[in-house]
């Protein structure tokens, strides 16, 4: 079937998750047989050549999310050249603009919901709302759902109240398991000979990035000099991070920046450990529930890593600890340390890592992520 996907406030090529996402669904459901249409915001570099997906420069005006919806213009044309059987949008607060353009063309709906779509305690946009007495933003974002045919998220617990279960899949998100694995040509590292600990991601105080630092300051402070941090990303957090490794003196991290998403699978070969130090608490919309779908954790288990993460229900339900990695308690100071260092056994580590590996294989990979819409596709 011909789909159109608005993603319009992504970009392709990029090197943040959401990009990663709308590349991969994309192209495993070409790989099923399906003509993808997909318009996102184009980054730097070419985009992917892929066989059944064409790629469509649309960006928010200024290149602002909020202002999605002034595009549904250009994506009913598109739609109208197209002619999709199904339009998938990304949501967002201000989004609908892919919902409209089905609509013109009597296409089915996919609202893809991986960001909460209710207010959480003290939401600013919430308070906002209130003031305008009838709540537009609330009802435009449950308009979304109430018409979209199929809604596809990580967990029903971010939908509005009501939201009927037959419309709604859980799944989660996924790695490529092709490209991501244990003997993937590996990157040149400026440490070796050591344990190579890596962390791959957003540098934004709810990754937690300063809580990895920290714990190498304690290996350090304990005589572990054999434990090496990789730090790849970048973000408001970086200049901190930077300033406290250096006023610290610490040799034990290593900040590499945002590197592409295809040069990751070589970087993850080449490490022992994979760490997801999330910090729940500094960011306010995740006291609704833990409802991000953690790319890095599923990339860390493709590559063969044991994982180490606070100790969240849903990361548990990933993980399996002590199987695929380790869960420690956020509140203890020195949990995160104390999770490393008991990865030290080279053994361990390995028994860990191939579970891992067998895990992601088997439940989350993006082959896996699209066969499970493909199917819900067809029974649109």
């Amino acid at each position: 079937m011909r789909i159109l996907y608005s993603a319009i406030d992504q970009q392709v090529p990029g090197t943040k998750g959401g990009s990663t996402h709308v590349r991969a669904v994309a192209e495993g459901l070409a790989a099923r047989g399906h003509e993808l249409h997909v318009a996102v915001s184009l980054g730097r570099g070419s985009v992917p050549a892929t066989p059944g997906v064409t790629w469509h420069g649309v960006s928010p005006p200024w290149g602002r999310a909020q202002l999605r919806l002034l595009r549904r213009g250009t994506l009913r044309d598109l739609a109208r050249s197209v002619r999709p059987h199904v339009v998938i949008e990304r949501y967002h607060n201000f989004g609908g603009e892919g919902l409209l353009a089905a609509r013109a063309v009597k296409a089915r709906t996919v609202l893809e919901v991986n960001a909460p779509v209710i207010d959480y305690p003290g939401s600013p946009k919430h308070l906002l709302d209130r003031l305008l007495i009838a709540e537009p933003m609330r009802r435009w974002r449950e308009w979304q759902c109430r018409v979209a045919d199929l809604i596809v998220t990580p967990t029903r617990e971010i939908l509005p109240a009501g939201t009927p279960a037959a419309r709604v899949i859980e799944t989660e998100w996924g790695a490529d398991t092709d490209r991501f694995r244990p003997d993937a040509p590996q990157a040149t590292l400026p440490v070796q000979d050591r344990i190579i600990v890596v962390f791959v991601g957003a540098f934004r105080t709810w990754h937690g990035v300063l809580h990895l630092v920290r714990a190498m300051e304690q290996l350090r402070a304990r005589g572990r000099r054999d434990f090496q941090a990789m730090l790849i990303g970048d973000g408001p957090e970086r200049p901190g991070v930077e300033a406290r490794v250096k006023a610290a003196g610490l040799d034990n991290v290593t900040l590499l920046g945002a590197r592409p998403h295809d040069e990751i699978p070589g970087y993850l070969a080449a490490a022992h450990i994979g760490v997801a130090p999330f910090d729940i608490d500094a960011h306010a919309p995740l006291s609704l529930t833990f409802y991000w779908s953690p790319l890095k954790v599923f990339e860390y288990m493709a590559a063969g890593l044991p994982v180490v993460a606070p100790d969240i229900p849903r990361l548990r339900t990933v993980i399996e600890p002590p199987a695929c990695g380790l869960l420690y308690d956020g509140a203890r100071p020195d949990g995160l340390a104390d999770a490393l260092e008991s990865l030290a056994d080279p053994t361990r580590r390995a028994t860990m890592g191939a579970a891992a590996r067998r895990r992601a294989v088997d439940r989350f990979s993006w082959a896996a992520h699209c066969a499970q819409l493909d199917a819900a596709l067809q029974r649109l």
